[in-house]
Order: structure tokens, then C-alpha cells, then sequence
């Protein structure tokens, strides 16, 4: 059991509550004003984690918040301050923390794939007329589109993503998602496995440390600007500039920023699989 004295935990909850207020308070405002975005506001939308629960801090488990008092009910009262009440926590959520870990140990054991080029979302618009960001304009004509996805081809190994393919594309995709086979089909390559390292973290909470699930959030972030700048949609009135992977030069960069991302990613892939063994350690028989 690690002890923070208050001097030391404070300021540590203030900057998370700083860091994270930059994200939440534009989203708060676009959304009291009915508007939205489809780069920033995506990890509010898509991921179920309310931008309150994002704000909170927490330790994670097995640390003592020395001076702490009135922390709500996932904590317990100890000599000189309060803790999470981690025995309490595990009794719900011990099946998903083993799950979480089978899943996040598969994923860093398997080498990345960089062979996709970002076809998922041209293959989420592929011969329809419900496009799912019907307020953005697409880069080329449907059917510029569609010549694309079938020159190119799909190679997409991330369930949730080839769960929002069109019915037409959904033969076109080599490989055969299932949610059953996740743990073994997801790569470290896969610009949304990283990005759900995000989700992986918060649904833990609040038996992750807070910093974690912010850092994973940050990562997610920008992994969501990559993935609609490769995507068929125009966001250039947004500020953003596509990556034409329809070319040489936009598979190229986005193979690259793709290779940058895993390497960002496996050190927080890592630390959130040792929370979860350090949690299983916890609930394991003396």
C-alpha cells in the first residue's frame, strides 16, 4: 500500500482536472450550443466515458490519500485518510480486468501490420447514400469512391470498425472480425486498437490511475484526427489536411504516422496490463 501525503495528491488531481478541462470545455460548449465536431467531439460520442467522470482524478488502487475525506463510496476510510476500496471494486469488475489483460498481452505480443492504409472509413461509405458524417462532404464522388476501396482493396482486423462497414463492403474485407475472436485478431498496428486503449482504461476506472486514462485519451485523440484525414471525408474547412491514400505519397505518410502511433501506444499498452496484473495479483488466494 503506497501513502501520498495531501501536499503531494492535491496538486496531482488539480493538474488532471487542468489537463483534461482543455478537451472537455470545448465539447461542453459545442454541445450546449447543439453543434459538433467530428474529430474532437468523437471520443465523447463513440466511448461511453461522461466528460465528468474523465475530469474526476483518482490514484488507482492501493494507494492511501493521506488527508482525503468524503471521497464518495468507492472509497474507504483508513488511519489518516481514505483509499479506493479496491476488495469492494474487484468483486464486479475482476472478469473484465482478466479479460482486459488476455486481450492487451495477445495484442503486445503480435507483430504490426502497416498494410491497411486506413480503409476502413472508405469502406464504412462504400456504395451508400447513409454516410455516417452526412454534415461533411466527401473528397471525391461516391462512385470515385468505390473505385477506390475496390482497386485497394480491405484488410481490417479491428471489430469495431468492420462492424460500421456497408453491407456492400463487407465481402470485400479479407480478414472476418468477430468480437469472439478479438483477443486473437487485434495487432498493435491497428490505428483503432490504440485508440481503445483509451476505452480499455476507463472501463476499469477507478482502479486505473487517472493520469493513464488521460494519457491514453490524448493518444486517441490524434490517432482520430489521422484516421479522418485518411478517410474519404473533406475536412479542409475544419483546418485539416487529408491524407490521399489513394496515392503513393498518402499511403506512404499515413503508413508512418501509423508506425508512430503503435510506437506510442506499446508503453501504454504496457502500463495498463500492469495495472491489471497488479489487480489479479490483488484478488489471487494467499
Amino acid at each position: 500500500m503506497k501513502t501520498l501525503e495531501e501536499r503531494e495528491w492535491r496538486p496531482r488531481a488539480e493538474a488532471h482536472e487542468r489537463r483534461v478541462d482543455a478537451w472537455v470545455g470545448p465539447h461542453l460548449r459545442r454541445r450546449q450550443e447543439r453543434e459538433t465536431h467530428p474529430v474532437e467531439d468523437f471520443l465523447f460520442s463513440y466511448y461511453s466515458f461522461r466528460p465528468a467522470k474523465l475530469r474526476r482524478w483518482h490514484p488507482g488502487a492501493g494507494v492511501v490519500l493521506l488527508g482525503a475525506e468524503g471521497l464518495g463510496a468507492e472509497y474507504v476510510d483508513v488511519e489518516g485518510g481514505q483509499r479506493l476500496d479496491t476488495e469492494s471494486l474487484l468483486d464486479k469488475r475482476l472478469a473484465m480486468v482478466e479479460w482486459t489483460a488476455r486481450l492487451l498481452g495477445a495484442t503486445a505480443g503480435r507483430t504490426g501490420q502497416f498494410g491497411c492504409f486506413g480503409m476502413h472509413e472508405w469502406a464504412m461509405v462504400y456504395r451508400t447514400d447513409a454516410v455516417r458524417h452526412a454534415k461533411q462532404p466527401l473528397r471525391m464522388a461516391p462512385q470515385e469512391v468505390a473505385a477506390v476501396v475496390e482497386a485497394r482493396g480491405v484488410r481490417c482486423s479491428h471489430f469495431d470498425a468492420f462492424r460500421f462497414f456497408t453491407e456492400a463492403a463487407r465481402p470485400l474485407n479479407v480478414l472476418k472480425p468477430t468480437r469472439e475472436r478479438q483477443a486473437e485478431m487485434e495487432q498493435p498496428g491497428c490505428l483503432h486498437a490504440n485508440m481503445d486503449l483509451y476505452k480499455w482504461a476507463y472501463k476499469l476506472s477507478p482502479l486505473v490511475p487517472s493520469e493513464l486514462i488521460a494519457d491514453c485519451f490524448a493518444l486517441a485523440r490524434e490517432i482520430r484526427e489521422v484516421d479522418m484525414r485518411a478517410s474519404p471525408y473533406d475536412l479542409s474547412a475544419l483546418g485539416y489536411r487529408p491524407i490521399p491514400i489513394e496515392t503513393v505519397a498518402g499511403r506512404t505518410e499515413y503508413a508512418a504516422l501509423q508506425r508512430g502511433f503503435a510506437e506510442r501506444a506499446a508503453p501504454l499498452r504496457g502500463r495498463l496490463l500492469g495495472v491489471c496484473e497488479e489487480l489479479m495479483a490483488i484478488d489471487a488466494p494467499a
